[in-house]
C-alpha cells in the first residue's frame, strides 16, 4: 500500500509517424509505452501511471498534448528529472513542461478546446521526406469548392455520419467553432511542395476518426465525387449516410489543447 500519491501535468509533443497511436498496446510501439519506459528508467521504479487528455491514432502527431502522471510514495525529484526525462526520450517525443497539480485535477475533463490541423497537397507526388507530415493526392482538387463548404461544419450538428462505427448510445451532437481550409504557411521544409494546404478545425472534442472522415468528405468535394447538397445532408445525423473515405492519418496534427 503506497503512502501518498503525487499528481503532475506533463505538456508534451511528438511526431506520430512511427507509432501506433498514444495508447499502450501489446507488441506494438506507442507513445504511452515509450513514455512509461523512459519514466521508469529515469526514476528507477514503476509505481506510477499515465492518463492522457484524449488518445491519438496511429501516425497522428501532436504539437501540444497533455498527460497526467500519478506517482506513488515519493514526489518527482526537485531538480534534474525534466532534463533527464527529455534526454532519454526518443528524438520524436519531447516534454515541454511539468507542473504539479492536486488530486481534484482531472486531465480528461480539463480541455476547454482542441485544435487540429490536417496538412495536404495535390496534383503531384511529394518528396518522400514529406510523408510523416502531410498527405498528397495525385488527383487535382478544386480547392475553391473545398474552401467554400468547409465552414458548413461550424456550429452545432449531429455528427453521427462522421462518427466511426457509432452505436445507438453514442453521443454524436457536437459543436465545431472553426473549420476552414487555408494555404499552409505554418509548417515549412525545403522538401515540402511549393504549395500545400491546411484544414483547420477546432472544438471541445471529437469522435474517433471524425476529423479524418471530415477531411475525406472534403476530398470528395474537391474531386467532384460529392456535391454541396449531399455534403449538407451529411451534417444531419438523422439522415444516415455511409461515409467510407477516411483520410490518411499521417497528415493529422493535434495542434493545440486549451486547458
Amino acid at each position: 500500500m503506497f503512502e501518498k500519491r503525487y499528481y503532475y501535468l506533463l505538456k508534451i509533443q511528438y511526431l506520430g509517424f512511427r507509432y501506433h497511436g498514444w495508447q499502450k498496446q501489446p507488441d506494438v510501439l506507442t507513445v504511452e509505452r515509450m513514455m512509461e519506459r523512459t519514466i521508469a528508467f529515469v526514476l528507477g521504479r514503476k509505481n506510477f501511471k499515465l492518463l492522457a487528455a484524449g488518445r491519438t491514432d496511429a501516425k497522428v502527431s501532436a504539437n501540444v498534448a497533455y498527460v497526467e502522471l500519478f506517482l506513488n510514495d515519493e514526489p518527482l525529484p526537485v531538480t534534474g528529472f525534466f532534463e533527464a526525462f527529455n534526454a532519454n526520450l526518443p528524438q520524436d517525443i519531447r516534454c515541454l513542461e511539468i507542473s504539479e497539480v492536486d488530486k481534484t485535477f482531472n486531465v480528461m475533463d480539463a480541455p476547454k478546446g482542441k485544435e487540429y490541423l490536417y496538412l495536404f497537397s495535390h496534383g503531384e507526388k511529394n518528396h518522400p521526406f514529406s510523408a510523416p507530415y502531410m498527405t498528397t493526392l495525385s488527383t487535382h482538387l478544386d480547392i475553391a469548392k473545398m474552401q467554400a463548404v468547409a465552414p458548413l461544419f461550424q456550429g452545432t450538428h449531429d455528427f453521427r455520419n462522421y462518427a466511426y462505427r457509432p452505436n445507438p448510445a453514442t453521443q454524436t451532437i457536437g459543436r465545431i467553432d472553426c473549420a476552414e481550409i487555408v494555404k499552409n504557411s505554418l509548417y515549412t521544409a525545403s522538401f515540402f511542395p511549393e504549395q500545400s494546404f491546411i484544414f483547420r478545425v477546432s472544438g471541445k472534442g471529437f469522435k474517433r476518426h471524425q476529423i479524418r472522415l471530415m477531411m475525406g468528405a472534403l476530398f470528395d468535394i474537391g474531386e467532384g465525387k460529392m456535391d454541396e447538397t449531399a455534403f449538407k445532408k451529411s451534417l444531419d445525423g438523422s439522415t444516415p449516410m455511409k461515409l467510407e473515405r477516411i483520410a490518411p492519418a499521417s497528415g493529422l496534427i493535434l495542434q493545440e489543447v486549451t486547458i
